[in-house]
Order: structure tokens, then sequence, then C-alpha cells
């Protein structure tokens, strides 16, 4: 494949950032097959896609979709694969890979945490994994409908023959990509960014920005980021700036400066970082999925605290909390705008721990 080469590329899935990523390559020039469930492959075939980019409104009409991954590898052979699933789809995707694994083609994951590149490569090996991360706040309407509410950028991880080509390719479709020296300092560093006012909003049926007015809250959120701060630190992670996104200012106010000063900081990040749009944890619990990406990002600073030996508490609570409160073992409305209630409930859980 040459450097001004088109890509052929399948996306897995028609989501925000599947058709954001997908559809801005696609109006580039490059072709992009989309893979869907039946139902909503065949309403994307007769309605096609609409991508509000800022101020510019296109139409991408008679798209490729297929609705299922044997329809797609017969249909064509595949430069690149984009895999912007939600992180409780990923086990079932690779499930449906399995048959597939000689014509797979390498895979771009711009999945939310720090555990699926790993997933994908125990399947495909790790030569077919490239990490990336999408910093661009994007809505999501009707099925097929995207909004870009705030330009950032794509990171994209070197050290992959593709590499250089893909952010070529991507900043020529004006999704601003970035190569990355290290994966694991770029996706840990997204990490960070996910976890602000995420959980405790959801659990609390609260804005972002409610959560950070409440110095109680605001304290627990300080907490949460410090200890996957120091779970980074314990595995030598460094914290990186991601495009349109100054992650370091982030943890310097984390760790260093008084509440008083930091958390102005960290409501701009907030109320700004997400366009206006509420959470992704709210989003998915209130759709009633019975599943949050919670596990995936709190959930896994957790897991790597016990790995390494850093006691993650807050992260711990909100994980479990939150699962609980998406799978239905605890009432929705348990702890719906109730502060207090959520930290009461904290203290208590620690206590228990630490009482002999």
């Amino acid at each position: 494949m040459s450097a001004n080469s088109t890509l052929r590329i399948l996306s897995f899935g028609a989501g925000a950032i599947g058709v954001y990523i997908g559809g801005s390559l696609a109006l580039s020039g490059h072709t992009v097959t989309f893979l869907e469930r039946p139902q909503v492959a065949a309403e994307l075939a007769q309605r096609g896609f609409r991508l509000k980019l800022l101020d510019r409104q296109v139409r991408l009409d008679n798209p490729l979709v297929a609705d299922s991954l044997a329809q797609a590898l017969s249909q064509a052979s595949y430069d690149l694969a984009l895999f912007a699933l939600k992180s409780f789809d990923t086990q079932a995707a690779l499930r449906e890979m399995q048959p597939f694994l000689q014509q797979m083609p390498p895979v771009l994951c711009l999945q939310n945490g720090v555990e699926n590149e790993a997933a994908l490569a125990e399947v495909l090996g790790a030569e077919r994994v490239i990490a990336g991360t999408v910093t661009s706040a994007v809505g999501r309407g009707a099925i097929g409908e995207i909004m870009l509410e705030r330009l950032r950028g794509v990171g994209i991880a070197a050290g992959h023959p593709l590499s250089a080509r893909l952010v070529e390719a991507f900043n020529g479709a004006g999704l601003n990509a970035r190569l990355y020296p290290s994966s694991i300092a770029m996706k840990w560093s997204k990490l960070l960014t996910n976890l602000l006012a995420n959980a405790t909003s959801a659990i609390l049926d609260m804005t972002p920005e409610e959560v950070f007015t409440h110095s109680g809250l605001y304290r627990l959120e300080l907490e949460q980021l410090r200890e996957a701060l120091q779970v980074m630190a314990a595995q030598s992670i460094e914290v990186v700036d991601l495009p349109g996104t100054p992650v370091r200012l982030l943890a310097l106010a984390v760790r260093r400066l008084p509440p008083r000063i930091s958390r102005p900081v960290l409501r701009r990040a907030v109320s700004g970082g997400r366009g206006g749009k509420m959470p992704s944890f709210y989003l998915d619990l209130k759709a009633g999925r019975g599943v949050t990406e919670v596990d995936a990002l709190n959930g896994a600073v957790a897991r790597f605290g016990r790995r390494f030996g850093v006691p993650t508490p807050v992260n711990d609570f909100l994980n479990q909390t939150l699962q609980a409160l998406a799978a239905g073992k605890l009432p929705r409305e348990s702890f719906a705008r109730n502060p207090q209630k959520l930290l009461e409930s904290y203290r208590e859980i620690q206590s228990q721990r630490t009482t002999p």
C-alpha cells in the first residue's frame, strides 16, 4: 500500500465514535464498511449518515453496511478495522471474530479503558492491534446522526507499520491525529479524563457541575483521581497530554494544588470536556442497558491497584455501587440527588474494612 493510497476500512459499530471517525474517513475518499446488527444495518443503509461537524453539516448517502462479520469479510478485504464499541461489548465481538481470524485486518482500538488492547491481542496477536484514543466530544442523535461538539483530536500509538499512514489519513479527514510513542501512557492518561464526575454523576442523578459544586463530592472525586495516579506511578506510567486535552495540568492540580484552587480548574475541565452532554455512565444507566463501562474504568484502577499493591477504596466503591445500580441489585433511586447518603455509605464501608 503506497503512502498516498486510500484505505479500505471496516468499522465495528455505527455509534457516535464509529460514525464520526468512519464517516469522516469515507467523506475524505476512503472506503468504509460499517458493521451493525441486522435491524440497525438495514435502517442505516436506507437512511445514510448525517454528520454535523461543528458549523458544517454533511450527508453520507448509500453507505456500505454489513449485518454480520461474515458478510463484511465476504464483500472485501480490509486494510484496517476501527474498533470503537463499548468495553462491555468487547468479548462478544471477539467471539464473532473467532471463525475469521485469518481474514481479520489490523485493528485500531479506540475504546475507553486500558484492558481492551490486551484482550484483542490475545485473540488476534499483538502485531494486529494498534492502540488509539478519541478526545473530541461527539454526541449522537437518531440512528446514523452524530454531532461533533468539540474538536480535539485522536491519539494513535506509534510502532505499527500502519501508524504513520493512519495519522496521515486521519489528518486528511480533519480528525487532528497525533502519534504517541507509549500506548500505555496514552490510554491511562485518557482514563484519568474519563473518571471525572462520571460514576458519581450516574449514581447520584446529578450533573457534573452539581457534583463539583458539593465539597464532599469534590473530595471524593479528588481521591479517585489520586488513586488512579498512584496506580500509574506504581507502574512507572507517565501522564501525557492528549490532543486538545492538558492531562498533565489536570494531574498537577490533583496532586499539588489545595482544593480551593484545584476545584475551579477541574470544574472547567468537566464543564467544557463533554461538550455539554451528560457523562457516558449516566447515559447508559438511564438507557437501562443493565451495564455501564464503570468496570472498564474505575474497576480497572481497582484491579491494577490490587496487582501493584496500591489501595483504591474510592474507585472500588464507585465501581461496585454503580454496577449494583445498573444490574438492578440496588434500586436506581438509592442515592438519587442524595450526596450525603452516598458519602455516608462510603465511610461506613471503609469503617467496616478497617475494624478488626
